[in-house]
């Protein structure tokens, strides 16, 4: 029933510009939309933040071209796909990879080159960002969607617009580095 409120505060804010029922919308998808630019950021939260709220600015000015074909949440994503790599584009860098770039990088070193990033998260936290920094964007986009964020294969490639066998190829892939880098570490 979830998706039937949904389109209904759609439509109460695409008919009748209600603010209310789209500030209900923010309440409802902004924890998994700014999940997932926490982990396509590998932990930076200030510019999650910034691209969560350029996600829903976008939302709100599109809203009258949702048209029900996908869920609220996996139209929102798709934006919000879209706004990570725009970004990604435009700044011409793999957002934080250069923080977690060197395999001779210690933890330690990790931690200063991001201090904030690192105050209030725990090793494994780490461990996990670094992990994901040795994925390929594609293959981090799938995986973390996967596996922290639950989509199944469909809604991935919905949200990515890739195939469903290229979105297979990624998660095979971002799984088995994945792996082996925890492996490495002490985790199996």
């Amino acid at each position: 029933m979830a998706s039937l409120a949904d389109i209904s505060l759609v439509a109460q804010v695409a008919v009748l510009g209600n603010r209310r029922a789209f500030d209900e919308l923010v309440r409802r998808h902004q924890s998994p939309v700014r999940r997932f630019f926490l982990h396509q950021t590998l932990g930076d939260e200030q510019l999650s933040d910034d691209l969560a709220q350029d996600t829903f600015i976008k939302a709100y000015m599109n809203i009258g071209k949702f048209r029900g074909l996908a869920s609220f949440q996996t139209w929102l994503m798709r934006i919000a796909y879209n706004v990570f790599y725009d970004y990604t584009r435009r700044e011409k860098v793999k957002v934080n990879s250069e923080k977690f770039s060197s395999d001779a990088l210690s933890v330690e070193g990790m931690a200063a080159a991001n201090s904030s990033l690192f105050t209030h998260h725990s090793s494994l936290k780490m461990d996990l960002y670094y992990a994901l920094a040795l994925l390929k964007p594609d293959e981090r986009t799938c995986i973390t969607l996967q596996l922290i964020d639950g989509y199944d294969i469909s809604k991935i490639s919905e949200i990515t617009q890739i195939k469903e066998g290229t979105v297979k190829s990624h998660l095979s892939r971002g799984k088995e580095k994945l792996a082996n880098y925890l492996k490495q570490n002490g985790y199996g």
